[in-house]
This record gives C-alpha cells, structure tokens and sequence, in this order.
C-alpha cells in the first residue's frame, strides 16, 4: 500500500506513483505473465492505494492503459467563418455559437488548400499534397508504404474510427482506413466501453447549394456585406443571401450530432472539433488562395475530464489567435489521442501530450482546378499573405464549367466583358501579378497589392523566402508538369521520387521557375539556355519564361521554340506550340496548330498531355479555328486516372461552342 506523497520503493515504476488520485489498481499474477488485471474506480478521501498480490516477487511486467478520449469532428463545405461567434452579426448559428462559448476558437485557422479534394488530402495524410504530388484537384497518386493514413494509427491503439461520408482523396488508400465510411458510420456502433473518432461531414453550405433554384430567401439580400472584389448586383447579393441561409442549416445538423452525443452521455468524454473544409463557394473564395478561400472556421471544445490535454489560455469563449492548418489536424489528433506523431508527417500538433511550439508561417497552394491548370504557392503570419504566381499569364477567372453555374460567376463575367466594372472588380479577369501582398488588418478583401510598395519590401523578402523554403523542405513536386510526376515516379511513389535528387533536380527547376515566373524583363537569354537543359522540367520552365512574356520574347527565341516543336518531352512540345501559336507569325501558328492537335487525343498521350494541350488550342482563341473540326471529333472518352474522365470533354465541348461562335 504506497501513499501518492510517500517516498517511492525503488521497485516500484515511474507511473505508479503519478497515478491519478482516487484510483486503486488491484493486480493477481504469478510468473512472468500477469493472469488477471483489474481495474476499478473509487471515491475515497485518500489519495491513493495500490494492492500489490505477488506481483513485485513475480517480475510481473507493469503496464496501465491510458484513458483516451473520444474525438468528435463536425465538418462543414465550402464555408469560411461566416459565423456569429466570429463576429458575423448577419450569421444566424446558434448551435456553433454555444460550442464556441464553452470551447476555443481559433482565429486564424487555415484550409491549405482551397478546394476540396486537396484539402481533405492534406488532412487524411499529415503530408502537403505538393509533396506527394496529389495537389491537382481530383488527382490520384500513393503513398510510400512507410506512410499510413491517420486514422490507421488511431485504430491500432483501439479507436473505433468513423467517417460520415465524404473522403475525396487524391490518395489511394493504404489498406483499411475506416471501420465506416458511409452514411452510416456512427460512433453508437462501436464495441462497449471503445474509445471513438467519428466525423459528420454536412454538404449543406457546398457551393452547389448556394446556386439551387428555387429558394425563398430567410437572410435579406439587402443586408449582405458584398466584399470589395465582386459587383453589387441582385444576383450577387441573392447568392450571398442564400450562402447565409445555408450556413443556418448547417448550424442546425451540427447542432443534432450535438444533442446525440448529448443524449448518449458522452459529452464529458468527448473532444469535440467543428470547421470548415475551406473558404465560401463563391468564386474568388472557393479555388483561390487568398485568406478569402483559406480561412475556416475552426472550434475545439474540450471537456473537464481532458483538460490536460487542452492548450495553454484555453478556457470557455476564449479565442486563439494561434496559424492553424489543416497540415496539423491529423498530428493534433494523433497527440490528443497520446500517439506521438510520426516524423513524415508535416505539420505540428496543436493540443495534446505532444503539442509543439507555434509556427511563425501557415502555408496554402494551389494546383491544376478541374480542367484548368494554373500553380500558386502561398504564405501567411498574422497579419500579412503572401502570393506567389507561377503561372502569372493565366487569369485568375479561368473557365471553369462547374465554377460558371453560379449566378455570381455569371453576372460578373459578363459585366466585365461589357466594360462596366472598375478596379477591384476587374482583377479576376485578368492575368496575375508574379506576387501579391495583402495587409489582412487594413484590407482584409485583399484587393490593395502591397507587392510594390517600398514599406513593405522587408515584409515581401520575409514571406517569400519562408514560402520559397518550404518548397525545398517539403521537396515540392508542383514544378514538374502534372504528367511527369506520374511518369517520374513510375515503380514507386511521387513522394519518394521528389526525396532524390537524381530523379527531382529541385533546387535546378526552381530556379529556373523563379526566373520564368518572375516576369522580369532581360532574361530572355537565360531562359533560351534554359531550353538546352538536360532536365525536361527545365526546358519547360525555359519555354514558359518565354511564353508569360508575349510576343516579343517570342520573336526573339523563335528558333529556340521552333527546335522544342520536337521535344522528347510532350509538354515542352505543349509550352512552345502555345508561344508560337499565340504570338508567332501565321506560319509558326500553323506549325504550332499541328503540333497541338497531334497531342490533344487523350487516346493516345494520356489524359495529362491532352488536358495541356486543349488548354493551349483554348488559349490561341480565333487562331485555331480552322481545326474546329478536328476539336470537334476528338476522342472523349479513353481509359485515364480515377476521377480525371470528364475534364477532356469539359474543354472540348467549351472550345467547339467558343470557335462556332
């Protein structure tokens, strides 16, 4: 019998004697096996008793169990934290409201990615999609089997792990991942006594629901704040409206898993999470890296019972204005669930036993979107985002088939083809600056570039070199065309290809990205030599150093392009036709015109080089449209990638109706 405050025996381990107060721990056992192990709780005024039945003659192997809590996550779409605990005072929420009045709220919680797939990629995997090569929206690569997905660990040490429903990785999975991930999957079917991770995803707020038709609107139209960067028009402010109305249905299924955990007794066992999987449905928001499409909501409720496991200032209605992404939500679980995070992964617990210092950087990216390419990588501290453009040709607003289905989308395209939107409402629609800077404290639209202004240089060298740094640390694979990563990795993973050097030349192709990207003027040598390279990655990066500059560029590296027509690599052939048959003479345009057509069959160079490749023709406009007919007959169907199937018709079927015009 060892009092807590007693002087420890030497035979008697380390965790005896910080057991909790009140607890007795009764062990029987003879030999080296312990025959029985029971357990039991009791309120006494003592602080502890431990019986010992021939245990410390027997060399019985000490071991105790921890009390793991459960983990509820409630997650919402397409939804940033338009919320009255946030401050919205237009939001109507009142179930997440009193989560948040008895929990935390982060204030500065990140997506990582603003679109779907890749966001819930970097959540399922602890890993930034750039660096296994899933960042491309509904891309499909692997893992190294050295690497599981979270709730993989979580399940070895007894959770009964849940997903209701939605996955959308751009991973594969490594085995079994969920004991259920359907509608169905509920903690209530877990084993008696089973600790339980469980998510209830509600699709209530997806940008799909903002744009059904029809529906009365309960917020008034004339209330909504329309953010600097859209046009004040009916249209805009119903689809706003509607997002509002949304969100209070949300709030509402939030607020009955709420009342079932409630119901079940489990609210003083249960860790509960709510957030959002990335910013509003609205474009500009959704698909975009601005705070605009990063920022969610994020609430942690933590009960009584697992205070410890809390952060510091945590506290009910307390607010933290600590950077949180989504890169740390599979460390944070695993910490809260006394699993030490394992070292691939690359974000930083933020509670739990293994909670790590806060990080000064949140990081975002953005990759190919449907059936548009583009690449942008992005940083953040508290106050400032930084943008970085790597395709700084392409207009924010590219065409998006399912993206122009919102009336919002519409509207505001057309009134800038009409020439009737000023400065910031035209920005969307036009090509991107190589960087941007946004003070979040004064312009939280993000619509005053502060990339030029000379007080802000020191902030612009600091946020690009932390984002640059992450590229090399993470080994980005973004800077390969999307083909190439699958073909560079072939017999192995994306991942695993990046970490060698021999295979992924890194810090060689980023500099030449850089500098391509860069739009500075005086380079167009360097960027001819670029495209002698040995690296195909460095070719293309040549080639569209030339082609962001525009015709003159082009002219002056015609010869150079010309050469690439025939580039062992088909998206170097892709990069010059595009230069030649956007900016060349009428008999580069014809050449080039060739080139790309012999490409664009997805039947035959895969769905990769023909999605490059439509984008091209898309970019050539009126140049092309002698081989309307030749579009028009293109194969749209052929086998490809999961999920990549309807993004070649998307492209041709826009492309045919723009050159028939």
């Amino acid at each position: 019998m060892i009092a807590r405050n007693a002087v420890r025996p030497s035979f008697v381990p380390a965790w005896l004697a910080s057991i909790a107060p009140g607890r007795i721990v009764l062990y029987t056992g003879f030999g080296p096996q312990l025959l029985n192990v029971h357990r039991e709780y009791l309120k006494m005024r003592t602080p502890i008793l431990v019986v010992l039945l021939a245990a410390a003659l027997c060399g019985v192997a000490w071991a105790e169990d921890p009390v793991r809590p459960n983990i509820l996550w409630i997650t919402s779409e397409d939804n940033g934290p338009q919320l009255g605990a946030y401050g919205d005072a237009y939001a109507d929420t009142p179930n997440l409201d009193a989560l948040a009045a008895g929990g935390m709220i982060y204030l500065n919680a990140w997506s990582t990615a603003p679109v779907c797939a890749p966001a819930r990629t970097t959540i399922i995997s602890g890993v930034y999609p750039p660096s296994t090569g899933s960042q491309h929206m509904r891309s499909m690569t692997r893992l190294p089997d050295s690497m599981k997905m979270y709730p993989q660990y979580l399940r070895e040490v007894g959770y009964y792990c849940t997903n209701n429903s939605k996955e959308d990785y751009n991973l594969q999975k490594p085995g079994a991942v969920w004991d259920e991930s359907s509608r169905r999957g509920h903690w209530r079917n877990r084993k008696p006594g089973q600790p339980f991770f469980a998510i209830f995803n509600s699709t209530a707020t997806h940008e799909s629901q903002i744009r059904r038709r029809p529906h009365t609107p309960v917020h008034d139209p004339a209330q909504v704040r329309v953010p600097a960067y859209h046009p004040d028009t009916p249209e805009v402010r119903r689809d706003w409206a509607q997002y509002y109305d949304k969100m209070t249905e949300m709030d509402a299924q939030a607020g009955r898993v709420l009342k079932q955990l409630e119901e079940d007794g489990l609210s003083d066992e249960t860790i509960v999470f709510y957030y959002g999987d990335h910013g509003p449905g609205m474009p500009r928001s959704k698909r975009w890296p601005y705070n605009s499409g990063l920022h969610v909501p994020m609430i942690v409720s933590i009960p009584e019972k697992f205070k410890h496991l809390a952060p510091e200032g945590y506290a009910p209605g307390a607010k933290s204005d600590r950077l949180v992404g989504f890169i740390d939500l599979a460390p944070t679980v695993l910490s809260l669930a006394g699993i030490r995070p394992p070292e691939h992964m690359q974000g930083h617990a933020f509670l739990g036993q293994y909670e790590a210092s806060e990080q000064p950087y949140a990081y975002g990216f953005r990759g190919r979107m449907d059936e548009r390419y583009d690449m942008v990588r992005v940083a953040r501290d508290k106050r400032y985002v930084y943008i970085r453009n790597y395709m700084p040709h392409k207009i924010y607003g590219q065409y998006i088939a399912y993206m122009f289905q919102t009336p919002t989308t519409q509207v505001w395209k057309r009134l800038y083809d009409q020439g009737k939107l000023a400065p910031p409402r035209t920005f969307f629609w036009q090509p991107k600056p190589a960087e941007e800077l946004y003070d979040l404290q004064n312009d939280p639209d993000e619509v005053h570039n502060l990339a030029g202004s000379p007080e802000h240089q020191a902030t612009l060298r600091r946020l690009r070199k932390a984002q640059q740094d992450l590229a090399l640390k993470i080994r980005d694979v973004g800077f390969l065309p999307e083909g190439e990563i699958h073909e560079r990795a072939e017999g192995s993973t994306p991942y695993q290809m990046g970490h060698d050097d021999r295979q992924y030349p890194i810090k060689r192709i980023m500099a030449v990205a850089e500098l391509a990207s860069s739009l500075k003027p005086g380079v167009l040598d360097e960027l001819v030599a670029a495209m002698q390279g040995e690296d195909s990655a460095v070719r293309y990066w040549g080639a569209m150093g030339i082609l962001m500059r525009g015709n003159k560029a082009v002219e002056g590296a015609r010869p150079t392009l010309h050469k690439a027509l025939n580039d062992d690599s088909p998206y170097v052939r892709v990069v010059a036709a595009e230069s030649l048959g956007r900016y060349g003479n009428p008999e580069d345009a014809a050449r080039a015109l060739k080139v790309l057509l012999e490409l664009a069959p997805m039947d035959r160079h895969g769905v990769f080089a023909s999605m490059l490749a439509l984008n091209a023709l898309d970019a050539m406009g009126g140049r092309a449209k002698s081989a309307l007919e030749t579009i028009e007959a293109l194969p749209t169907k052929a086998p490809s990638p999961p999920r990549t199937g309807s993004y070649v018709p998307r492209l041709i079927e826009k492309m045919v109706a723009d050159l028939q015009e």
